[in-house]
Formats: C-alpha cells, structure tokens, sequence
C-alpha cells in the first residue's frame, strides 16, 4: 500500500487551522482564507513568502477557477442568481411567499414546509441548497425565523440526502470508489449492490435528517441557535448586527415595481425550469458520455432500454452535473424574462437591471468560494489528509475501524472542506483495512466502514467554514457564513455523537442490526432536543414579544 505520510508533516495542518481561526476569530471569511494560502504556499515554496504570494494568486486563485467544474459552478451561481434577481422585481418572490405563508402559518410548519423541499430536491446537492435557500426565504423571513436557521434547514438536507439517493450526481463517484476498493482487495461484488447495503450504516446522514424534522416540529433549540431564533422572533432582526450576509441588499432588499401583480407562477415556473432542466441535463450529458465511452453493455443496454432504472442510475451517475446545472440556470433566466416581458410587468431593460443585480448580489460568495477551493488545493498539495490518515493507520483493530474511520473522516473533512477529496482518501485505505484486520469478512463490518467513511465526509460539509456546500447554504439563505457555521455546529456535533456511541460502535463491535442503532439514534436525538433543547416561542418568551 502507498506510503501515506506527507514529508510536509504536522505543517500541513498549519493552513486548514489558520483559516478556521481567523475566520471564528475576525469573523472575516476572505482574509482568512487568503491567509491560509498564503500560508501554504511559502510552506510549499520553502520559505519564500515573495514566492508563496506569486503562487497563492496564480496557482490556488486563478487555477481553481481555471478548473471547468470550479468554473462550471460560478456560472451557474451567477444565471441562478440572476434568475432570482428577475423573480424577486417582478414579485414573483413575494407572491410565493404569501401563498406559502397561507399553508405554512407557523414558523413550524414553515420549517417542516422548508425541511421537506430539501428532501425532494434529492439529485444535487449544489442544486438543493441554492434552490431550498432562495425559494423558502421569502416564506421564512416573513415567518421570522432567522436566516442561521434557514442556512440549517438547507445545508443539512443537501448532502445527506444526494449522498444517498439512488439517482444522483454522487453516485458515479461513489460507485467509482468502490469499485477500485474491492478490485484491490480482490472481493468480486456489484458496487452498487455494497452501495444499496451501506445505506442503513450512514448513521450520520440519516439521524441529521430525522434531527432536522424534529427541530422543525417541536420549535425548539439549544445553543447559539436558540440565540439567534429568539432575536429573530423578538426583534424581526434576521442576521445579527454587524453580521455580513453571503447575498448582497441589491437580491434580499430589492425593491418590487410599483403597481405590478403578484403572481406565484412567475417564481414556481422559473425554479421549476431548473429543476427539470438539471434532471434532462444529467440524462443528455451522461447519455454522450456513456455513448463515447468503452463499455458495450452499457451502450446496448442504453438504445434497448433507455430509460430502465438500473440503466437511468449509470447514465446519470456518469454525467457532469456542472455542465447540466449551468444549462438550467440559464433556461431558468429565460423562462424568468419570457414570463415578465410577456406580461409586461417588466420592460427589457428593468429585467436585464433585474437579472445583473441578482448576479452581482453573489459576487462576495464567489469569492469566498474560490478562496476555499483554493486552500482546498493548498491540503492536497500538502498532504494534509494523508498525514491525518496516518496518524491512525496500523493502530486500530477491526472492531472499531468504523467508528476510527468515521472520527478520521470528519476530522479530514472539516480541516480540508471538501467530501469528496475525503472519500477519496479514505476509501482505498479503509476497505483494505478492514478487510484484513477482519480476516476477510465482507460483512456487516465492512458495510459499516463504507458508510462510516462516506457520512465522515458529510459532516465535514455540514460544519467546515471552508466547506463549498456550507458556503452556498450561507449565500442562498441570506446569512453570515461564520454565524452559519457557529449555530450549525453544536447540531452537527449531537447527530455525529449520536451516531458513533449508537451506530457505529455497536454495529461494529457486536454485530447489532443497523436499522435497531438508526431507531436508538433517533430516539437520542429526539432526547436531546426535548431535554436539552429550549421553545423558541416559549410563553415567557411570547410575552416579552407582545409587549414591546
């Protein structure tokens, strides 16, 4: 097996924890970041801070948004945010709003109504989180519940849910990564069958998803986020003071045209637009990938039975789901200025103001995330999940590998920012591992350590400030990123705590059936809330609100 000891050391933590102090610190998201590339780069450059800098711009900056799926994400942040912008001028926003406030007449209901969404959207998680957050704001500003909330709501049904669908932009790589483990190992199994049965281990993922709705219907918090709803519920103040929101005034305060009907349809189509173009476009492009690529059973199986769903998982799972989401994000802005042109609720020029305003409200986000794609190569260039890696490997006996993994993976997670650059690290290790510390057992163990590693990676998306899904939950909720990360945490914690004390320490260790750890993981989970957790809107709270 590769030798996985960086020669850059314990210094290549030194990058990852500078940005995630400044950033808690300063609570200034883009110097910290640039810091920690700089950082990284004299370290890389042995010391020469003249060349670290040179190398900070033009390598990890300029080459991260080089990338063409880096780029690819820009620009469908950009036609999404400028299709935003065009609902928000012609009312669409606020219609929806109000027709939604009409069913969701409580911010409970309004937190189930958002919990909900981020379940159906269930195919991207970049997709999910930009969609939920710009589409349910309207309905939970008015509701006054706190943008850290919303952010909460949206980050933490992305990944878990698109990390498990059966048909998603995840499960190529996924499949991908367990294909190349069980051909190492020589073990002789369909990856998407071990797939299928490493869904009732992501204890993390499913126990955050019933944590959410238990959130949403018993209206209680505990911690920061507690602080943050109940100045939302007294004061109407959605961020704190001095907070700095990832969406711009120009998108969250912008002015409706005077004397214009307020019509639903021009928001549900347009947002319906994109979620229908993201799912042909996966099924286009992944369609010509599979049709230019080597395997024959594939392509036959495709003209004979095209939309079979063994056959709909592999095209979709081979597609670029950048190149997809860019095309609808820009159907979307089409649809947008059709429906307001056509109804002459906007003039071409009022839309086009409309659609560049909302481009531009993303500006800042865009920044932060090309900074964190940034550092997320300064840690590979560094070597700094390797080193993480090999801190434990060798040190552990099989019965506790999925719980070590699953430590090991929201370590790495959180200090590099990304998911997939996590799986991919552990998997090739963790496999093997386990499989020859357990003398060849391909059981429930080995399942446990593929769903330790991938829900592992989904922590780190929940909580890390320099995570990309965390950074577009903050931009399309509205909400200051660090404030984001501060209230979700204590969250991400309990649900990652739950999941190795019932899920993958005895799964592991003797043998319990996954679905009895999931119903002790959640009865937890409900514990802590009821418990621990305070009423946001509880009746001493209510009287001090109605008399001011």
């Amino acid at each position: 097996m590769e030798n996985l000891v960086s020669h850059y050391g314990i210094w290549s933590l030194l990058p990852p924890l500078i940005a995630i102090i400044l950033a808690f610190k300063t609570k200034q998201v883009l110097p910290s970041l640039f810091a920690a590339i700089l950082v990284g780069a004299t370290i890389i450059y042995k010391g020469n801070i003249f060349v670290g800098f040179a190398k900070t711009i033009e390598t990890y900056i300029a080459g991260s948004i080089a990338s063409k799926w880096n780029a690819g994400i820009i620009v469908f942040d950009i036609g999404l945010g400028g299709m935003i912008g065009i609902i928000a001028k012609s009312g669409g926003a606020k219609a929806i709003a109000e027709w939604l406030g009409k069913k969701a007449k409580s911010a409970k209901s309004a937190m189930v109504a958002t919990w909900a969404m981020g379940l159906a959207i269930f195919f991207d998680d970049y997709s999910n989180t930009l969609l939920v957050g710009t589409t349910m704001r309207p309905l939970t500003d008015k509701r006054r519940i706190s943008r850290e909330k919303l952010s909460f709501l949206t980050d933490a049904t992305a990944a878990p849910v698109a990390s498990m669908a059966l048909i998603s932009t995840w499960i190529a790589y996924e499949l991908g990564l367990l294909k190349d483990a069980f051909a190492y190992i020589g073990f002789e199994m369909n990856a998407y069958e071990a797939f299928v049965k490493s869904i009732p281990f992501r204890f993390y993922s499913i126990i955050m998803l019933g944590f959410v709705l238990m959130i949403a219907i018993t209206g209680k918090d505990y911690g920061p986020m507690l602080k943050a709803e109940r100045r939302a519920r007294k004061t109407g103040k959605l961020v704190a003071d001095g907070a700095i929101p990832l969406a711009s005034k120009e998108l969250t305060d912008m002015e409706i045209k005077e004397n214009i009907p307020l019509r639903a349809y021009n928001a549900i189509i347009p947002v319906l637009t994109v979620i229908i173009m993201v799912i042909v476009g996966l099924y286009i492009n992944g369609r010509a990938a599979v049709l230019s690529g080597n395997d024959t059973a594939l392509i036959n199986a495709l003209k004979e039975t095209p939309f079979a769903p063994s056959v709909l998982r592999q095209v979709i799972g081979n597609s670029n789901a950048a190149v997809a989401m860019m095309w609808a994000s820009f159907c979307g802005s089409i649809v947008a200025f059709a429906l307001v042109l056509g109804q002459k609720i906007l003039t071409f020029k009022e839309a086009m103001e409309a659609w560049v305003d909302g481009a531009k409200s993303l500006i800042i986000a865009i920044m932060v995330l090309v900074l964190a794609w940034g550092i997320g190569s300064i840690c590979k260039d560094l070597g700094t999940a390797k080193y993480l890696v090999s801190v434990l490997e060798g040190k552990i006996s099989a019965g506790i590998i999925p719980a070590a993994v699953f430590i090991l993976g929201c370590i790495i997670a959180f200090s590099t920012g990304t998911s997939w650059g996590t799986t991919a690290i552990l998997m090739p290790i963790a496999v093997p591992l386990v499989y020859q510390l357990s003398g060849g057992d391909t059981g429930t163990i080995l399942f446990a350590t593929i769903g330790a590693v991938f829900t592992g990676a989904v922590f780190g998306d929940h909580c890390s400030p320099i995570s990309d899904t965390t950074i577009m939950s903050s931009m399309a909720s509205a909400s200051d990123h660090i404030d984001h990360v501060k209230t979700q945490i204590p969250y991400s914690i309990t649900v990652a705590i739950i999941a190795l004390i019932a899920g993958y320490l005895p799964t592991a260790i003797i043998n319990i059936n996954p679905l009895i750890s999931l119903i002790v993981g959640l009865a937890l989970a409900y514990g802590v809330i009821k418990f621990y957790g305070q009423e946001v809107e509880a009746p001493e709270f209510m009287e001090e609100i109605t008399s001011i």
